[in-house]
């Protein structure tokens, strides 16, 4: 049972590193969930047309990516004043 446990058990020592969220690229993760399928659903309303909306996962991701580039252009915005005022 031991070398089950070792070979399938999960310790925290023996987990490949894997990339936090926030270390992810977002462009890359929402390519893979528009190649997945998922970027989209289509619901049907009362009135009996389609309707397509976005996903919950697709918006979390243009929110991160939309996160990411503010923060991105704090720190250009930062570091023009800098070397203006010098």
């Amino acid at each position: 049972m031991s070398y089950l446990k070792s070979m399938y058990g999960r310790n925290k020592s023996s987990n490949p590193q894997t990339q936090s969220s926030s270390n992810k690229n977002p462009n890359r993760v929402l390519g893979g969930l528009r190649g997945q399928g998922v970027d989209t659903m289509k619901v049907l309303g009362e009135d009996g047309t389609e309707h397509t909306i976005p996903s919950t996962k697709y918006v979390q991701g243009l929110e991160n990516k939309l996160r990411t580039t503010e923060a991105r252009l704090t720190n250009l915005e930062k570091q023009v004043r800098r070397m203006g005022s010098d």
